[in-house]
């Protein structure tokens, strides 16, 4: 078995298409709306609050800060506080860095490894423009 996290978590399109296209859309357009009002200089909790307004405004369900059990052998192991699951299907983690780092990737990836999400989404304020990793746990 191959310990390689590049084969077990990417950034390319599935064989059909992009995995939650029409989710992931919407919740982009969210990212962009808040960028676009507030810019790049806040502390990651006001980019979490307007999310939440953005999100509430479009009607676009959400938890917040949900505790997700991580399990190893059918046995819980400790747990994961995403910012966002939106819609009960994605994971959304917000940053606020001068770059998406290694790091911050492989964090997401050990995260969402012992649960049932397949698709992350990393954005990170703190930059002039978000930028956005969309990142697929494959196995």
């Amino acid at each position: 078995m191959s310990t390689d996290k590049s084969a077990q978590m990417n950034t390319d399109k599935t064989r059909d298409g992009y995995l939650y296209e029409k989710l992931t859309y919407q919740i982009i357009s969210c990212l962009y709306a808040v960028q676009n009002s507030l810019g790049s200089n806040h502390k990651e909790s006001a980019y979490h609050k307007a999310l939440e307004f953005e999100f509430q405004d479009r009607e676009i369900p959400f938890t917040t800060e949900t505790s997700l059990p991580v399990i190893y052998k059918d046995k819980r192991v400790g747990s994961y506080r995403p910012d966002f699951i939106v819609d009960d299907t994605v994971i959304l983690e917000i940053k606020v860095a001068p770059h998406i780092t290694k790091a911050m990737q492989s964090q997401v990836y050990y995260y969402v490894k012992g649960t049932r999400f397949k698709l992350v989404l990393l954005a990170n304020f703190g930059t002039p423009k978000v930028t956005i990793k969309r990142l697929i746990y494959t196995i």
